[in-house]
């Protein structure tokens, strides 16, 4: 059960070695299968190399329900419906980046493109959200986030939660959560997408793939 420094791309060693032994006291206290998302996704976000990553998107934990978490914020597995979070995020995507809908909650493709999808807490308990949060994730991540954001990686913070990291990122883009009960306080319409395409623009850097 403990961490494999395999679980992640070499470029994230540093800041792992920091935390190796909070993450396995963390990864001891888990039984079971009683957690999301499997064991094997936990530490999916970091297979992105950091070096390739662009862009940030700042989620809170992983979706509770059974089979549904994959280990990349907001995605889900092929296969599995559309989140409600995630639909409002597609609408979004639609409105700003004029592509059909997706049909499917896998993010991978973001990934791959330079988006790295992560949650402040990587696990939570199966049917409960927030279960972890006191646990010792967000040391990691925030870490985390303190590093990649020295390195002019746009964050893209959507709550109040996501903003706590708005002081670590120069470059950021900042609205309300997509959840159905605040994403019509100030997500859409944000334009999130162009915009993190304009910045990056402006600094040099290739533009997100973001057609899924």
């Amino acid at each position: 059960m403990n961490f494999s420094y395999s679980e992640v791309d070499s470029t994230w060693h540093s800041i792992f070695r920091r935390h190796e032994a909070s993450i396995n006291k963390i990864l001891k206290s888990l039984s079971g299968d009683d957690f999301a998302p499997m064991r094997e996704d936990i530490f999916r976000a970091f297979l992105l190399p950091r070096n390739q990553v662009k862009a940030v998107i700042v989620g809170q934990d992983p979706y509770p329900g059974l089979g549904v978490a994959d280990g990349l914020a907001f995605s889900s597995k092929v296969g599995n419906p559309i989140p409600a979070s995630l639909r409002n995020i597609f609408v979004e995507y639609v409105s700003d980046l004029g592509f059909d809908a997706p049909s499917s909650p896998d993010l991978s493709p973001w990934l791959n493109s330079g988006v790295l999808l992560l949650n402040r807490t990587l696990t939570t308990s199966t049917g409960e959200r927030n279960a972890h949060v006191k646990l010792g994730w967000k040391a990691l991540t925030e870490d985390v986030a303190k590093e990649i954001g020295a390195e002019n990686v746009v964050g893209i913070l959507w709550g109040n939660y996501a903003r706590e990291f708005a002081p670590y990122f120069s470059i950021r883009i900042e609205s309300a959560h997509p959840s159905p009960l605040s994403a019509r306080r100030g997500f859409f319409g944000s334009k999130p997408f162009t915009r993190t395409n304009e910045a990056l623009k402006a600094l040099g850097k290739s533009e997100v793939s973001w057609q899924l």
